[in-house]
């Protein structure tokens, strides 16, 4: 090979070697940026960022994602506190060096403290900011209206307090804006009515108050709206009933909103979930309720509702409460019982008129919960519950229940909590009973001496003839 070749050849060889080397690393604004973010964290017990090694490519490393020119466009993490997947520490606004970052997803990790990132406004490429369940503090700023590129805003589980901004109604481009688990106070700003192009917005579990805002005409692609455990007051604005088309959930319990529920509800065409619980609505529930023939949660506990409730249409219901209104059901709602997926089932002090035994479900498998307290029922839950392999509490106090205890299958694989406190349940209390969590067999039959259990004396009170600890010492025969 001649000279000029072997040089020619080796000048090719090393600047593919250093182009391969440029196109393997990350951009060093990058890498600081993200080294600036870890030197904030002051505990990583998981390990997420034991990757993060100085000089090593940063596009690599745990939470990161590359896009053009291998600059950083994506940072998340998720965690999980059972498994110990959390980080303690702040979030350093070195992260301002990441020119190109669309997302940052720093979900669950529980131990974020500090101020609202103001790193945020100079990241020009930012588009879903998803900063969820951790303990940032403080107010938010009205310069959040700066955000204006932003498609998904999520500060949702953290300790804001304040105002929601006015300015956030210039976030014109937004899909999805929750706010929801702060100490957020004051009313829904009127500007919200600008994020025309909502799908998703929560702004529940806060300390928001006033009337509810009559501007949900403004929202035509609205999907989810959450607004439950608040302060609101005055009446279901009539501005809803133009999200009929669309809206898959309507949730607004937890509130001190007041009046009849409007019919326009019973025209809701997708509705998946309506929860009104919690509340002070009063009169019957209207009779268009008939067509919401997609429901699959439907909550109006805890209201003065009113007879008659009507015979809905629902085929896969998975979870109704109507429990502590002023209804007097007789018989548990058909669409009930015919349900193929039924997980939880809440009818405490709604006039039940059964005998247990005669109610037969057309599926029991899914069956997490089912609460019938304070009513007239009559008979056994023997049946139902020995039918029944997911079902984890069973709540029957105060009624007219009769049966043998120790003929019912509380060894059911996910059952950990009973009450059947206040009925005429006889026999003796089976060893399987102090597998369970919580129980209540207080006032009742029951006889003979207690098994072993964690339970205190007031869950076996009121048997006048059970004795062992906690109880009384038996006496020798």
């Amino acid at each position: 090979m001649h000279p000029p070749t072997a040089l020619l050849l080796s000048l090719t060889v090393l600047s593919s070697l250093c182009l391969a080397a440029m196109a393997a690393s990350c951009h060093p604004d990058d890498e600081a940026g993200l080294l600036g973010f870890k030197s904030g964290i002051t505990s990583d017990p998981s390990g997420f960022l034991s990757s993060w090694v100085p000089a090593t490519n940063c596009c690599e490393w745990s939470g990161v994602q590359c896009g053009t020119k291998n600059r950083v466009t994506f940072l998340g993490f998720y965690g999980q506190e059972e498994f110990n997947r959390t980080f303690k520490g702040t979030i350093s606004p070195s992260l301002a060096k990441l020119k190109y970052l669309d997302s940052i997803l720093l979900q669950y990790l529980k131990g974020l403290t500090g101020p609202f990132p103001n790193f945020l406004f100079e990241l020009p490429r930012i588009k879903t900011i998803f900063i969820v369940d951790n303990k940032l503090s403080g107010r938010i700023p009205e310069t959040i209206g700066k955000l204006t590129q932003v498609l998904s805003l999520s500060f949702e589980g953290n300790r804001f307090t304040g105002p929601i901004p006015s300015s956030v109604g210039k976030l014109t481009q937004l899909t999805e804006l929750k706010f929801g688990g702060n100490l957020l106070t004051g009313t829904i700003p009127d500007s919200i009515r600008q994020l025309k192009k909502l799908t998703y917005l929560s702004l529940e579990k806060n300390r928001l108050s006033g009337n509810l805002p009559d501007f949900f005409d403004s929202f035509p692609e609205l999907i989810r709206l959450e607004l439950s455990y608040n302060r609101f007051s005055g009446k279901i604005p009539s501005s809803i009933s133009r999200l009929s088309p669309q809206l898959q959930f309507l949730e607004l319990g937890h509130n001190n909103l007041r009046g009849k529920i409007p019919d326009f509800l019973g025209t809701f065409q997708a509705i998946e979930t309506l929860d009104l619980s919690w509340n002070r609505f009063s009169g019957v529930v209207p009779k268009s309720f008939l067509n919401l023939t997609t429901l699959d949660e439907l909550d109006l506990s805890h209201n003065s509702l009113e007879d008659p409730f009507p015979e809905m249409n629902v085929g896969h219901a998975q979870t109704l409460d109507l429990s502590y209104n002023n209804f007097h059901l007789k018989d548990i709602p058909r669409f009930v019982t015919s349900s193929p997926n039924m997980f939880t089932l809440r009818l405490v002090k709604c006039g039940l008129k059964i005998n247990l035994d005669d109610w037969k479900p057309h599926e029991y498998l899914f069956f997490n919960y089912i609460d019938l307290s304070e009513n007239d029922i009559t008979g056994s839950p023997v049946g139902l519950l020995n039918r029944t392999d997911n079902l984890r509490g069973f709540y029957a106090s105060g009624n007219k229940l009769k049966f043998d205890l120790e003929k019912l299958r509380i060894n059911v694989p996910e059952l950990n909590e009973l009450d059947l406190s206040r009925n005429m349940v006889f026999g003796k209390v089976p060893k399987a009973i102090g597998k369970l969590q919580k129980v209540n067999l207080s006032h009742n039959r029951l006889c003979g001496k207690l098994p072993r259990t964690n339970f205190s004396a007031s869950a076996f009170a009121g048997n006048a003839c059970l004795c062992g600890a906690p109880l009384p010492p038996c006496k020798a025969a």
